[in-house]
């Protein structure tokens, strides 16, 4: 309406808007409303591609050879690309020249180049043996290729499907390998009979080897046994011993023990000897009738009563008579 109209763009497409010839907006996936008459737009694709590529090429040895590959890149700086290639669209999004188909035929060109250069140096069989060398050499040939930077295109990966010769080569070589084949399964085969002869040499061998390891095994372990009852006797020797003299050790300990004792009972009678010596010192010289009546801490009147009937009774044939009268008896048995 009225030559409004409306852009929307995907998020890996990078848009420019140019009007009246210079750039209003950019950037990617814009969404906006122009005016037609005096706007243009430019449309680069900045998400990754995919661009697969098939050619000839003859080695150093003259043999032509095909490869085929792959060849993965994205738009790095779209302004510089939409300033050298045309990439304005037109009101239905449909690129108004055919520059953008350009793009890919100048980097599959540009791939060539760099791939015809490395197949040129080697010989086929070197080359049908090199696939991922050809590929590494074409991917840093391409980043550093000054008509990529210009275009503003980064290479992101080359690969390479498949090398072929010439059918009548690829039969020759086929030929070739066939027979190198056929001389290896005969090397293996000889190789695999010797290797069995050689095998039951050393399992001859083994086996002997194995009989003479069991028997000085068997030794070694026979004298190991004798080593340990050796060592058992004499640790048994060596407790009986600590044990005997433990026992002795007891033995004098207990004598001494015993010795200590009789000498202190000796010292502890000495000592009650002495200390009843110095109590009956003072009283050796008393009269033990003095002792009998002192006996309890004081005079006691039977005593001195039995006292006088003893030395009445001593007396006896001086006395002419005496009369003890019953009252007395009484009062002397009676506690």
């Amino acid at each position: 309406m009225l030559g409004i109209r409306f852009m929307k763009a995907a998020p890996t497409t990078y848009v420019i808007h140019f009007k009246n010839g210079r750039a209003k907006r950019e950037g990617l996936g814009l969404s906006f409303y122009y005016f037609a008459p005096t706007s243009e737009i430019a449309a680069v694709p900045a998400g990754t591609a995919d661009l697969p590529f098939v050619f000839n090429g003859a080695t150093a040895d003259f043999q032509a050879v095909t490869v085929q590959g792959q060849l993965t890149y994205r738009v790095a700086e779209p302004r510089k690309l939409a300033g050298l290639l045309d990439f304005s669209v037109d009101a239905a999004g449909a690129y108004r020249s055919d520059d953008p188909g350009k793009l890919d035929q100048r980097l599959v060109n540009e791939a060539q180049i760099l791939a015809n250069a490395f197949v040129q140096r080697h010989a086929l069989k070197d080359i049908l043996r090199r696939a991922d060398h050809l590929a590494g050499e074409v991917l840093s040939g391409l980043r550093a290729s000054s008509a990529a930077a210009m275009l503003g295109i980064e290479p992101l990966g080359f690969a390479v499907l498949s090398l072929k010769p010439s059918p009548e080569m690829a039969r020759a070589l086929e030929a070739e390998a066939r027979e190198g084949l056929q001389r290896e399964a005969d090397q293996a085969i000889y190789t695999r009979r010797n290797y069995a002869v050689e095998q039951e040499r050393r399992i001859k061998e083994s086996e002997l080897n194995t009989e003479i390891a069991v028997e000085v095994k068997k030794r070694e372990i026979r004298e190991t046994q004798m080593n340990a009852e050796i060592a058992v006797e004499e640790k048994k020797r060596q407790v009986r011993e600590t044990q005997m003299g433990a026992e002795i050790a007891v033995e004098e300990r207990r004598k001494a023990l015993v010795e200590l004792q009789v000498k202190n009972e000796r010292q502890q009678a000495d000592s009650r000897a002495y200390a009843l010596e110095a109590v009956l010192k003072p009283v050796q010289a008393v009269d033990w009738k003095t002792l009998l009546v002192l006996g309890k801490g004081g005079i006691d009147p039977r005593a001195m009563i039995a006292l006088a009937f003893q030395e009445l009774a001593g007396n006896a044939d001086k006395i002419g008579s005496l009369n003890i009268t019953p009252d007395l008896l009484e009062a002397l048995t009676k506690k």
